[in-house]
């Protein structure tokens, strides 16, 4: 998708690397606002680290990284956290707080960022609970939690501010499939109510299919394929194709690269 006018986030030329290793390299994509836009790729290919790029949390070898205009990773420190209080993250793994409650969980962004009184800080979050269907577990800790609901108060904290930018990583990692609809719901009907632009990093295809506005499939470091769900589903790219109907074999490799087995044990 080239970028417009419209797009939210710009990334041109993107580059990066962990020490040596390339992650990415000369990625291009755009994100518009308003829309849901799925991230794909097998795992290692620098999802997550995309998103720690458009955050700030990282800064790029080469290229480009633009949110509301904005070169991110060229912004000064105050300036970076002004930009950040406009945007949400769902974490991989939800990183709720473990000895606070649900509640305050989700007030803890709020009483850290703004100067809003507690009471609308308690409607606030009721709302958003209310939302995620976990207004009675309120008083909970994360402990008592299952796996689903922990996600759905992670959620409710990302949103709770409602954010210009939402972003999620891996958003339905080992759900249940009633759990995993269930925060698929909620992300496309509050990104629409809300009218926030939402990144969902994940290697879930057929729930991103069901529901986002625009897909890109990334393999060896670069978008190798984007459309929306239809056209990616008809995609004859043979990266894209393997990916998306999650056939074992094709140019996507299972193994991570490495010497040959028989020279690791010494064998001719």
């Amino acid at each position: 998708m080239s970028p417009t006018a419209d797009s939210l986030v710009e990334i041109t030329g993107l580059k990066f690397n962990y020490g040596e290793r390339e992650v990415l390299k000369g990625l291009n994509l755009s994100i518009p606002r308003g829309k849901v836009v799925a991230i794909l790729g097998a795992s290692g290919c620098g999802k997550s680290t995309l998103l720690r790029l458009i955050g700030g949390q990282e800064k790029p070898a080469q290229g480009t990284v633009r949110v509301a205009g904005e070169l991110v990773h060229e912004l000064d420190t105050d300036s970076l956290h002004r930009l950040r209080l406009k945007m949400g993250m769902m974490f991989q793994a939800g990183g709720l707080f473990t000895d606070l409650s649900v509640y305050e969980n989700i007030a803890f962004p709020l009483r850290e960022n703004s100067d809003l009184p507690e009471e609308l800080i308690r409607s606030l979050i009721l709302m958003k609970l209310q939302v995620v269907g976990l207004r009675g577990a309120r008083t909970l800790m994360p402990s008592e939690l299952s796996g689903g609901m922990a996600r759905r108060v992670a959620l409710a904290r990302a949103i709770v501010h409602d954010p210009m930018l939402a972003m999620y990583d891996e958003p339905f990692a080992g759900l249940d499939p009633i759990s995993l609809n269930v925060i698929a719901d909620l992300i496309r009907r509050l990104n629409d109510a809300l009218g926030t632009t939402s990144i969902i990093v994940t290697y879930d295809v057929s729930e991103s299919l069901k529901l986002v506005d625009y897909l890109y499939v990334i393999a060896d470091g670069v978008v190798v394929g984007e459309g929306t769900p239809d056209a990616m589903l008809a995609s004859d790219n043979p990266v894209v194709h393997q990916f998306v109907h999650a056939e074992p074999d094709g140019p996507i490799p299972f193994h991570y690269p490495a010497q040959p087995i028989a020279a690791q044990f010494g064998l001719k």
